[in-house]
């Protein structure tokens, strides 16, 4: 499944009933580097009432990349709410952080929740991304006279990172989008007793 990620770090202020909340939002390949980040954000902001977070720090499907925190605030009314905006934004390789500066007004634990949910939803909206393709390594060998078929291939698949060797037949090593694996091995089957093909 395609997904977006951030193409680079952003954050946003908001102001609700004079508590300020600063998100901070960081693009990431795994757990440890969003939990490296939740700490410089800490270390930014030490005099903060809270520095709550939530992260999916792989792919947007795989649950065991998501965490979040309430670092203090009522139970439900932080990470989980701002964990619920990222996952609706089908985005993956995310970390948010928000601090939150009490300005002395309540706001209860619903108001809490709109507030924090809020503020990752103000900053997503500015955030520039990337489109993640998830891709499969693939390696082909076949006869060298099957070259012009495998080559129309290769394009009509838009196989990336190619890379062709030719020794006693020829090679080819590539990434192809996950979603076409199908299709791609349907395409080789007038082949199939001539290539040999490995997917991981």
């Amino acid at each position: 499944m395609d997904y977006k990620r951030p193409a680079s770090p952003h954050h946003i202020e908001i102001e609700i009933n004079r508590s300020r909340f600063i998100c901070y939002i960081q693009p990431v390949s795994n757990r440890a580097e969003a939990d490296s980040f939740i700490s410089t954000v800490r270390l930014r902001h030490p005099k903060a009432n809270h520095n709550c977070w939530s992260y999916i720090a792989g792919k947007p499907d795989d649950v065991h990349q998501w965490n979040s925190s309430d670092d203090g605030e009522p139970k439900g009314t932080a990470g989980q709410p701002m964990l619920n905006v990222l996952c609706h934004n089908n985005i993956g390789n995310i970390c948010a952080v928000v601090t939150r500066y009490f300005g002395g007004i309540k706001l209860g634990t619903g108001g809490l929740a709109r507030a924090y949910s809020q503020a990752v939803q103000e900053a997503l909206r500015e955030l520039p991304t990337d489109l993640v393709v998830p891709t499969l390594d693939i390696e082909l060998r076949a006869p060298y006279d099957l070259t012009g078929e495998v080559e129309q291939l290769m394009i009509k698949f838009k196989l990336s990172q190619c890379e062709r060797s030719f020794d006693s037949q020829l090679y080819v090593k590539g990434k192809l989008a996950s979603s076409l694996e199908a299709e791609f091995r349907q395409a080789l089957t007038p082949y199939q007793h001539l290539v040999e093909l490995k997917i991981s």
